[in-house]
């Protein structure tokens, strides 16, 4: 139970630094992008990943290189997927979600709140997070895509940088008729 054989023991000590080593590489290979928070494709990769490198270390059937290659598929689907996402409008929706407006100008967007399951809760936290005691002291509180909550303070003086959050019907502009 607590011991089967030195050999065992051995290739732990000796395979999993190799391992361990091996990823490390990957991931300084691959780029910053395999390391950033996590969205569903980045946490999938990343489960994958720690599941792949504890077989490598703890089960005897799988070789060192096996498991090293299987760690560089791994990376290289994820690196091939983030590529394609930067160069392509289809690919980047597909992996990646948009962020969702939650307030604006001191009001929640309760069909919004609704659909991403917030709460009022969620929401006034995210304020206290920023140093704001009150919802009508933010222009903006925004779910992002890596599911942190954004919140923009008001300020008379600038534009609210909303632009690249999509905003709900109630809260498309007016299109003016000419």
């Amino acid at each position: 139970m607590f011991f089967d054989t030195w050999s065992g023991l051995l290739r732990v000590v000796v395979v999993g630094p190799l391992a361990y080593i091996a990823l490390i590489l990957f991931l300084r290979i691959s780029g910053k992008r395999t390391l950033t928070k996590l969205n569903a494709f980045d946490l999938v990769v990343t489960v994958a990943l720690g599941s792949t490198l504890s077989s490598i270390v703890l089960t005897k059937s799988v070789a060192l290189l096996e498991g090293v290659l299987a760690l560089a598929t791994l990376i290289g689907l994820q690196y091939l997927i983030t590529w394609s996402s930067v160069r392509s409008a289809r690919v980047r929706s597909l992996v990646k979600a948009e962020p969702t407006l939650l307030a604006r100008n001191g009001r929640l967007i309760e069909g919004a709140m609704r659909r991403q399951r917030m709460t009022e809760d969620d929401v006034l936290s995210a304020l206290r997070t920023e140093g704001l005691d009150d919802l009508s002291q933010a222009a903006a509180v925004v779910l992002e895509t890596d599911g942190s909550i954004s919140v923009l303070k008001a300020l008379s003086d600038r534009d609210d940088g909303l632009n690249s959050v999509p905003r709900p019907e109630a809260e498309q502009p007016a299109q003016s008729k000419a």
